[in-house]
């Protein structure tokens, strides 16, 4: 009899160690719980950023300010701006650095506004998939050193600069942009003077006057491995990207610096205008038509990852115009 209640306990304490094992397994899924069966990246290139799945809070339904009341931003800080159905909102990189995603609204259409440090991409979205509004929240998974964001409804997998779902019931779908301009606070209020302002007020603690990645910017390495080694310009050289159809180009801010500001370029058989800010380190990007067209800023590492086959601007005195076209 003893020996039976010998190899009870034994077994009790084996079953105790495998079920503690298989809880550490869970804790340790470097995927986040997210399911990776069907993505169409090999798991073997996305990397967990350390933060469990929304260990960085997106932010819902948050707060605003009015321009006249906000003394916490300095002209230079930079912001990401939208102006939607006419209403201007500002999101202070200062604020989206500690949440990277925004659900938010203008009017009756819902816009999520993103930001990856690492990358320096700010980029916005409708976020109604089929006609219905989708929340999205932070992952804590990378591609390409690019944050990967999830749909609350499918907990589909989503790569921010290549805006492609790559997991879950929305693989292969792609976001609609929403136009987005990446530049200081003081540029932004003075096109903008009635614009909004994402608030402090987010209910979350967070020391909102620190960038925690400020020795991250200086360094030329990435944080994590991508699939494109970019060559020619720093890694974290800003540029400014923009694909028309099949054709990808960046516009170094280098480049762009060499000029007058004002820029008459083709990308594939598309004529377009670049006016390009140099004192804010931004520019606009319009077609022939002097329509504006969606274009991104970011670091050149990021950006050459997602199109290895992009043009390049340089910098001519020919392409160079004294006078505004748009």
């Amino acid at each position: 009899m003893k020996y039976f209640s010998k190899i009870f306990k034994s077994g009790l304490l084996i079953l105790a160690i495998l079920i503690f094992l298989q809880i550490q397994v869970v804790r340790s899924d470097p995927y986040n719980g997210f399911d990776l069966i069907q993505s169409i990246t090999p798991k073997s290139e996305i990397y967990n950023g350390g933060p469990p799945k929304d260990g960085i809070p997106a932010l819902i339904d948050p707060e605003f300010e009015r321009a006249d009341d906000v003394t916490w931003l300095d002209n230079r800080s930079r912001v990401l701006g939208i102006e939607l159905f006419g209403i201007a909102k500002a999101y202070p990189l200062n604020i989206m650095t500690w949440h990277e995603i925004v659900n938010d609204q203008f009017g009756k259409e819902y816009v999520v506004v993103t930001y990856c440090p690492l990358c320096f991409s700010g980029m916005a979205f409708n976020a109604r998939i089929d006609g219905n509004r989708h929340l999205f929240g932070v992952s804590g998974l990378l591609y390409n050193s690019d944050v990967l964001l999830y749909d609350d409804k499918t907990e589909s997998l989503w790569t921010q600069i290549g805006s492609r779902a790559i997991s879950g019931k929305y693989v292969n779908r792609m976001l609609t942009p929403v136009p987005l301009t990446n530049t200081t606070w003081g540029d932004w209020r003075s096109k903008h003077p009635v614009t909004l302002v994402l608030s402090r007020n987010t209910g979350y603690v967070r020391d909102y006057t620190r960038d925690p990645y400020e020795e991250y910017k200086r360094s030329p390495a990435a944080m994590f491995p991508v699939s494109f080694r970019a060559q020619g310009y720093h890694p974290k050289e800003p540029v400014i990207g923009i694909i028309l159809g099949d054709q990808a180009k960046a516009y170094p801010v280098s480049e762009l610096s060499r000029t007058s500001g004002l820029i008459e370029d083709n990308v594939g058989e598309n004529k377009l205008y670049v006016v390009f800010n140099r004192q804010n380190q931004s520019a606009d990007i319009f077609d022939q038509h002097c329509n504006k067209l969606t274009s991104v800023l970011m670091y050149w590492f990021a950006w050459f990852t997602f199109h290895p086959d992009t043009g390049i601007f340089k910098a001519k005195p020919s392409e160079q115009h004294t006078q505004a076209v748009c």
